[in-house]
């Protein structure tokens, strides 16, 4: 028993929904700090048309992120585990992106 506590385990389902569900809210919450913190952000007055391009660009990344955190969430020993640090990383990021509209 000492020698599988070390190992990967197949919790599938677990770690599959953690990187759909909390993976989904993590990405939204990377390109939420991207927008707010990448070039221009969006306090600064741009045109349509580069405020158009900003949008249809963070709109388009979310998928690109959100699919490489599914992908190695089977990385995770544990679906706990993968719960917990996506679960925690995907607060940290949206309660930062709260901060920014609040501070901006």
């Amino acid at each position: 028993m000492a020698r599988n506590e070390g190992k990967i385990q197949p919790h599938w389902w677990s770690k599959t929904f953690a990187g759909i569900i909390a993976g989904f809210l993590l990405s939204i919450g990377i390109v939420g700090i991207f927008a707010w913190l990448g070039p221009d952000g969006l306090t600064q007055p741009i045109s349509e048309e580069t405020r158009l391009w900003k949008t249809q660009f963070n709109m388009w990344v979310i998928t690109p992120i959100w699919l490489t955190i599914l992908s190695f969430v089977y990385l995770f020993r544990t679906g706990v585990q993968a719960w917990c640090w996506l679960g925690g990383l995907a607060t940290l990021t949206i309660v930062i992106v709260a901060c920014l509209r609040g501070l901006l």
